[in-house]
């Protein structure tokens, strides 16, 4: 299970040490208008075999985070800082030629969009072989053969014939396939999923979930899931982690997060998904306002500008103290960043569900 954590001295017994540790990672780009903070102070760690889902709006630093597991910020004015871990090896200050060894090989991404990411100009299977041959010594019979492979495992028909296609022939499901094979290829250890399923329809979108669980069952690789989407998380994830304004806010075990959340953020988030199950006629209840500026951010809590439930923390402290990221008492690794006792929680939770049966 992942593990999510403060920033700690390294472990002294490496054998005991996380697959994947993040400690107090900052990614900050310089601009003309000041420091954009897309990242600011995110930890973590992933055992091997283990699925973390990282979720939030457009702009919390997801992907960005996910970025720069892969060390994609490197050679860019983004400023990198703290420590990712892979394994007992720091990637941060990783020299770029390093760093290449890996990626593809050691740890893989999943890229948001397949028909940007995929190249219009190659076919589908040459671009899966060069991934491929990057990392093996091998012929281009065997790296197209091993291409063909990988298509028939993702599940894409006639794979002999459908590996000479460009990506403008396959549909959006196939191309996200195509990415997904090229992505494991070289059964990374660790796998980034950047919004797998955006702009799918549900059937293949679970059928994409699927076969991640399955590849992840037989290749034992760890996987970072990229979403916004918490119905996305609660099918594939163990734990959650919640980011608002480039900081982590809340953290727990998929059951501990979706079944007692603690954030007023996390609790806006479930409430604008809809429901299959219960009241038909329940309105969706969206989290008003914008997501906070990234370089004028408020101060205190991140989120207390759109917030329902500041009122409830006596002496404005919201807009004045950030909140840290504690234990919920009673608890084993639920963590949530929010001025708000545990007993006003309750409270508001009692008097909101009143409200809905009324």
């Amino acid at each position: 299970m992942s593990l999510l954590t403060s920033p700690q001295p390294a472990a002294a017994d490496p054998a005991a040490a996380p697959f994947l540790d993040v400690r107090d990672l900052r990614v900050h780009f310089p601009t003309e208008d000041g420091i954009v903070k897309s990242v600011d102070g995110v930890s973590f760690t992933l055992e091997k075999g283990s699925t973390l889902g990282i979720v939030g709006e457009s702009g919390s630093g997801k992907s960005v985070t996910s970025l720069a597991l892969l060390g994609l910020h490197k050679g860019t004015r983004a400023e990198v800082s703290g420590e990712i871990r892979l394994d007992g090896r720091e990637l941060v200050s990783l020299p770029e030629h390093d760093m290449r060894t890996l990626r593809g090989r050691t740890v893989s991404m999943i890229f948001q969009d397949p028909l940007s990411a995929l190249h219009p100009y190659f076919t589908v299977g040459a671009q899966i072989a060069e991934a491929y041959r990057v990392h093996h010594k091998v012929s281009k019979k065997e790296a197209r053969d091993r291409a063909v492979e990988m298509l028939k495992r993702v599940g894409i028909p006639q794979p002999e014939r459908r590996v000479r296609d460009y990506p403008h022939q396959f549909s959006g499901g196939m191309r996200q396939r195509a990415m997904i094979a090229m992505a494991l290829v070289c059964d990374p250890e660790l796998l980034i999923a950047d919004e797998p399923t955006t702009a799918l329809d549900v059937t293949v979108q679970a059928q994409i979930l699927d076969l991640i669980r399955d590849l992840q069952e037989e290749f034992g690789s760890a996987v970072v899931l990229i979403t916004h989407d918490l119905g996305v998380v609660a099918d594939i994830a163990d734990d959650i982690l919640v980011m608002y304004g480039g900081r982590r806010i809340e953290y727990g075990t998929v059951h501990d997060v979706l079944k007692e959340p603690q954030h007023p953020y996390t609790w806006g988030l479930l409430e604008s998904m809809p429901q299959i199950t219960g009241d038909v006629e329940r309105r969706l209840n969206p989290i008003a306002g914008s997501p906070p500026s990234l370089i004028n951010p408020p101060g205190g809590c991140a989120f207390h500008p759109r917030c329902t439930y500041k009122g409830w923390v006596p002496g404005g402290r919201c807009a004045v103290e950030r909140p840290e990221l504690v234990s919920v008492p009673g608890t084993g690794r639920h963590l949530a960043a929010c001025h708000l006792t545990p007993e006003t929680r309750q409270e508001i939770r009692v008097r909101t569900a009143a409200g809905a049966a009324q």
